[in-house]
């Protein structure tokens, strides 16, 4: 296994992984609300955390990489109310159209896409333990945690819970104690989605829903947590007062990664003011590729200005100059003799070699994919003289030409997609499974079949027999 250092938001320092169970990594992302189409700010946190997952399984490391879907929240309801739509079936919509996109963008690293309403036992526990263990209260049929219980809170993110005011996803509620506690559960409201629980029919708060799902599948400390930079505050600090309240364990998380906004001419995407630039129709105009180098020739942490008619334009033609030596060397391939009349001297031959390990040196340091990507360029420079005689070298000699390009392919995703290297997903699909006879013991049949779906597409096959279900890999459906 490589070692390598990585930002670590809480500590606010560089720090050299370690991983809790080596070589395990579980790696778990703050995933997607479902409510509308996905914009390309959604895309850089995807491919961001894509670039790591696959870092890491290059560098020898076991990654379950899990990326949650929170499809029950109050952008969701509202959304269906809109168009009349059951907002459950709307988020599934939206999701299966964020997998489309995730296909053809190249982000197939990811294990398992646990939705939130797969979770309800583990959620409903949760909370049921957090107020036993006094850092939660149930008032008016629905349940709150105490921030005051909690002293560590705003650790994180290094804001005060003064800053904690009513707006997004935050509603003013006479029935809690103090302005800055957060809902754990909801009371039921006459048109919404609604579950059984001991405090009464309602549904989980966005925040319990992640931490149920992490404790569930990778346990009550895990390595390394991502997400967008917008999500410290509140988010990610509720997340920790949830789990290490509920557990007793410390810390939640050994690493914090958080990648920097995309932003839409200096102003942050929203689709409640209309300044978005959607992802399906951008993939369509310079497709994946282009994409993936735009989002990664920036360093994850930094922040990320979009232009319109300038930044995918000025990315296109960088990306073009990067590629045709790849190209180039690829296609000789397909005509090479071996030997060639010609050889590679040896310094070019050292050269590419010492070329992989900058490579893995520069994501070694906080995957710094802006410097990976301007040693390609470099190599490139040193390929140039030799991409009129490709045709005189030999197979062995046109891979050492290759090597740093197949290195790009395989952890950058670019030039050219490959699938990720195949991960143990045995822990995932059995968590799966529980959660499909949940589903199907309550009559949920639609939720049932919704993850057999999900298992089938992420290349799983089921087979129900004698009131058993035996799983299997099976071929992957073609994008």
């Amino acid at each position: 296994m490589r070692p390598f250092e990585v930002y670590d938001t809480l500590s606010r320092s560089a720090r050299r992984f370690q991983p809790i169970t080596p070589p395990k990594v579980g790696l778990f992302v703050c995933g997607l609300t479902p409510y509308d189409d996905a914009h390309i700010g959604h895309g850089r946190f995807a491919v961001v955390f894509d670039m790591v997952a696959r870092a890491l399984r290059r560098w020898g490391y076991r990654v379950f990489y899990v990326q949650n879907v929170t499809n029950v929240e109050d952008k969701v309801i509202q959304r269906g109310a809109e168009l009349g739509v059951d907002p459950l079936k709307l988020s599934d919509r939206y999701f299966r159209a964020w997998r489309d996109a995730m296909e053809r963008l190249g982000v197939r690293s990811v294990n398992y896409y646990p939705h939130a309403t797969d979770y309800l036992p583990e959620i409903i526990e949760q909370i049921r333990s957090l107020v036993d263990r006094g850092y939660a209260y149930a008032s008016e049929g629905s349940v709150y945690y105490s921030v005051a219980r909690f002293p560590a809170y705003g650790q994180l993110s290094g804001q005060k819970t003064e800053a904690l005011r009513p707006g997004a996803r935050l509603e003013l509620d006479a029935s809690k104690r103090a302005p800055e506690d957060f809902a754990l559960w909801k009371a039921a409201t006459p048109g919404e989605p609604s579950w059984e629980s001991p405090w009464g029919p309602g549904r989980p708060g966005w925040h319990i829903e992640d931490t149920a799902i992490t404790v569930r599948l990778l346990g009550a400390r895990y390595d390394i947590h991502g997400g967008g930079v917008d999500l410290k505050f509140p988010h990610h600090e509720a997340e920790i007062a949830q789990a290490e309240g509920a557990t007793g364990a410390s810390p939640l998380v050994n690493y914090w990664m958080h990648n920097g906004m995309l932003t839409l001419r200096g102003e942050k995407m929203a689709k409640s003011v209309g300044n978005v630039v959607g992802l399906a129709e951008t993939l369509d105009h310079f497709g994946p590729d282009v994409l993936r180098f735009y989002y990664l020739n920036a360093h994850y942490r930094s922040p990320l200005d979009f232009q319109p008619g300038k930044s995918l334009e000025e990315a296109r033609e960088a990306f073009a100059t990067l590629a045709k030596p790849a190209e180039a060397i690829r296609a000789a391939f397909a005509r090479a003799r071996d030997p060639g009349p010609a050889e590679l001297p040896d310094a070019v031959r050292r050269e590419s070699g010492t070329v992989v390990e900058r490579l893995d040196a520069a994501l070694s340091d906080d995957f710094h994919t802006r410097e990976a990507i301007a040693q390609l360029f470099g190599w490139g420079r040193s390929v140039g003289p030799w991409l009129e005689r490709l045709h005189e070298l030999g197979s062995t000699d046109l891979a050492i030409l290759a090597a740093p390009y197949d290195w790009a392919t395989e952890v950058l995703g670019v030039p050219g997609e490959v699938a990720a290297p195949a991960a143990d997903v045995g822990p995932v699909v059995e968590a799966a499974l529980a959660a499909r006879s949940r589903a199907r013991a309550r009559g949920d049949y639609a939720e049932a079949d919704r993850i057999r779906d999900d298992l089938a597409a992420a290349g799983i096959g089921l087979e129900d027999r004698a009131g058993a279900t035996r799983w299997s890999p099976a071929p992957r459906s073609p994008p």
